[in-house]
C-alpha cells in the first residue's frame, strides 16, 4: 500500500547525466536522417524533372526521326541524373565537389534548350539578353544547371495561356564592393499571391496541385552553397521574376 508520501522519481541526478550522450547520440542520428530525407526527396525532384526532359525529346525523335543533337541533350540529361543519384549514395561519406569556372550562359542555353518544345506547346516568346561580361562563376556546374533548370520550369509553367519569358543577365555591384553576376528569370504569368511571397523557397510549400515544394527551395540553397542570393518579386496578375546574385568569377 502507499505510505501517502511522495514518491521519488524513478530517475535519479546521476541517472540524467549519464543518458546526455545517448541524447546527443539520438539527436545526431536524427539530424542525419532529416538530411538524408531532403537530400532523397531533392534527388527525386530532379529524376522527375530531368524524365520530362527526357521523354519530350523521345516524343520528338519519334515525330521527326532521328537526331544527332536531340540525342546528345538526353545523354546528357541522363548523365546529369546519374550524377545526381550517386551523390546520394554518397551521403554515408561525403566528399566536398570539385569546383570550377562554369559560363553561366552556356548553362542557360541549354536549359533553354530542353524546354524548347514546352515553350512552343504553350506558345511562349522567348527574350535573351546576355549583358553580363563575363559570363562566368566558381562553382559546380551540375547544382546550377540544376537551380537554372528549376527557376526556368517553373516560369514556363506559369505560362499555361501563353505568354513571355526573359532571360537576362548583367553585372552588378554589392554594398561590399563585391562584383556579381545576376540572372533575371522573368514570366507574364499569374503572379505570386501577396500571402505566400513570403513562403515560396520554404521546403515543402507549393500551391501546386502535385508539387513537391521542393524546386524553390533547393534553388536557394545552390545560391547560398555559392556564395549568392536567390530573391522574387511578384505582383498578382503580373508575373514574376526571380533573380539570382553569383560572385563573378
Amino acid at each position: 500500500m502507499s505510505s501517502g508520501k511522495p514518491q521519488k522519481p524513478t530517475g535519479s541526478t546521476a541517472g540524467s547525466s549519464s543518458s546526455e550522450p545517448e541524447l546527443q547520440d539520438n539527436l545526431s542520428r536524427l539530424d542525419r536522417l532529416a538530411n538524408l530525407g531532403l537530400i532523397a526527396a531533392s534527388a527525386a525532384h530532379e529524376i522527375k524533372n530531368g524524365l520530362v526532359a527526357i521523354n519530350t525529346f523521345v516524343e520528338m525523335l519519334l515525330e521527326k526521326g532521328e537526331d544527332l543533337e536531340m540525342a546528345g541533350v538526353v545523354r546528357s540529361e541522363l548523365r546529369r541524373i546519374d550524377s545526381l543519384v550517386t551523390q546520394m549514395l554518397r551521403f554515408a561519406a561525403p566528399r566536398p565537389a570539385d569546383q570550377s569556372s562554369v559560363n553561366v550562359h552556356h548553362l542557360l542555353d541549354h536549359s533553354l534548350r530542353l524546354l524548347e518544345h514546352q515553350m512552343a506547346g504553350r506558345m511562349i516568346a522567348l527574350k535573351r539578353e546576355y549583358r553580363a561580361i563575363p559570363c562566368a562563376v566558381r562553382g559546380h556546374e551540375s547544382q546550377l544547371q540544376q537551380a537554372f533548370m528549376n527557376l526556368l520550369l517553373n516560369a514556363v509553367e506559369a505560362m499555361a495561356g501563353g505568354g513571355e519569358l526573359a532571360v537576362v543577365t548583367e553585372i552588378g555591384v554589392a554594398p561590399s564592393g563585391v562584383r556579381r553576376l545576376k540572372i533575371h528569370i522573368r514570366d507574364t504569368g499569374s503572379g505570386i499571391a501577396e500571402e505566400n511571397l513570403a513562403r515560396v523557397f520554404d521546403t515543402f510549400f507549393t500551391t501546386k496541385k502535385n508539387g513537391t515544394g521542393l524546386g524553390l527551395a533547393i534553388c536557394r540553397r545552390v545560391a547560398h552553397e555559392h556564395h549568392g542570393e536567390l530573391e522574387v518579386h511578384s505582383e498578382p496578375g503580373k508575373g514574376a521574376v526571380f533573380i539570382v546574385s553569383l560572385p563573378v568569377d
